[in-house]
């Protein structure tokens, strides 16, 4: 089956209420995880034409790389560690204006200028990161914060 996105150009937030209902329906009555992620991913980047756009889950203690858009990534990233590792720790969002300016930050490419990482919880504990990288500096806010928090409650499993 076909799936088509409604690409629509207007404020950041205004992308974000004609994508949300979309996104929705993608995950409406599929159960897999991985393949949700691959979704969320795919709407992000369509969407927004961010650098890049992925998931690191919780895996034996440490986030592994899990379904991305965009080029190859670091795959496994240690709690603390980078923006990824810190937003796990700290268990809440995190938002980077400039990346060379995030003390221990991750250069997986030296092209990512900003970036926001999103905790996913399952019964209170972080289970993964949605991470998203731009290469423009500032690129994120609270709008994308409420939003792309938003996005990763509709996962259930």
């Amino acid at each position: 089956m076909a799936e088509d996105l409604t690409i629509i150009k207007g404020t950041k937030e205004e992308q974000y209420q004609a994508l949300i209902p979309q996104i929705k329906g993608l995950l409406e009555g599929e159960t897999d995880l991985i393949a949700n992620l691959a979704n969320i991913c795919g709407a992000l980047k369509e969407q927004f034409n961010w650098f890049w756009v992925g998931f690191y889950l919780v895996k034996n203690g440490e986030l592994v790389l899990a379904p991305f858009q965009g080029p190859v990534a670091c795959t496994r990233i240690r709690k603390g560690r980078g923006v990824c590792g810190s937003s796990w720790e700290q268990a809440k969002t995190l938002i980077v204006p400039d990346v060379e300016k995030f003390p221990g930050h991750i250069a997986c490419s030296s092209l990512s200028k900003s970036e926001i990482v999103v905790p996913m919880f399952h019964k209170g504990e972080v289970v993964g990161v949605l991470d998203v990288d731009s290469d423009q500096l500032d690129s994120f806010d609270t709008t994308d914060q409420k939003y792309l928090e938003e996005i990763l409650r509709f996962l259930s499993y």
